[in-house]
């Protein structure tokens, strides 16, 4: 008879468990440059992806807006093409740009995250270099 109460208990023990799990933040996520210098012209940009409390890549982010434009030296509508290209590892996603003046460039990245809620956003700066 015994038993079944402490079953039971066990039972509701891990239901308990579950329900305190929490959900990371996607504040708890950052995009990072790998190399934010590059000579102008067209380049291979590579963005990381990582979860800040653990440094670990992030992969499978579904990427499904993308900008380059040259905000950070205040001419936001000189904008140029960016396009994402085949990833090369867990974490990292790869773009091809066309930088076509030196200075500063601003890339702005939204996506989702596979288990998240909301949308990370980011914008990071690449210098273009002569």
């Amino acid at each position: 008879m015994q038993k079944k109460p402490l079953r039971l208990l066990g039972s509701m023990g891990l239901v308990a468990l579950g329900m305190g799990h929490a959900r990371a933040a996607i504040d708890d996520y950052a995009f990072e440059l790998v190399q934010p210098r590059v000579e102008k012209g067209q380049r291979t940009v590579e963005v990381r992806l990582i979860h800040r409390p653990d440094g670990k890549p992030v992969g499978d982010a579904v990427l499904f807006a993308t900008r380059l434009d040259m905000a950070p030296d205040d001419m936001e509508s000189m904008t140029s093409a960016i396009e994402p290209t085949q990833s090369p590892g867990p974490g990292l996603y790869r773009f091809r740009v066309d930088l076509t003046d030196e200075g500063r460039w601003r890339i702005s990245l939204a996506a989702k995250i596979q288990g998240e809620t909301g949308t990370l956003q980011s914008r990071l700066i690449l210098q273009a270099t002569p």
